[in-house]
């Protein structure tokens, strides 16, 4: 898996986020088990219920494509912290896979790598 190149991806699809409420973009780039790489960034809603993150957007690319198969995704974001998927992103996520790795970067291209069953331990799952 290129790491440089998920951070890079998710970098671009970080410009195109829709935030004007909150001001905080954040792309993700999501790696299929076919080497396809699918993108996505938050879209936020006057309603803020209706906003969904930038992970949630590429794994329904990626499935709305036909790939269901998945190893990495990584985020990027407009702070000096690391980037790290919310409770629904992550269940979304591993409802994928749970050895997905999670590529979680910052505005200064920093990164730390977690395997989705640490970030979401003991993940629900039918």
């Amino acid at each position: 898996m290129d790491v440089s190149l998920l951070l890079e991806k998710a970098d671009q699809a970080r410009a195109r986020a829709y935030a004007p409420y909150s001001g905080f973009r954040v792309g993700a780039a999501l790696l299929s088990g076919t080497n396809r790489v699918f993108t996505g960034c938050n879209i936020e809603n006057a309603s803020y219920g209706l906003t969904v993150c930038a992970e949630r957007v590429a794994v329904f690319n990626a499935v709305s494509a036909g790939e269901t198969n998945f190893l990495g995704l990584a985020l990027v974001c407009d702070g000096d912290d690391y980037c790290r998927p919310c409770g629904a992103c992550l269940q979304v996520i591993y409802e994928f896979g749970d050895d997905i790795l999670v590529i979680m970067g910052n505005k200064a291209r920093e990164y730390q790598i977690q395997p989705i069953n640490k970030l979401l331990p003991r993940a629900f799952k039918l």
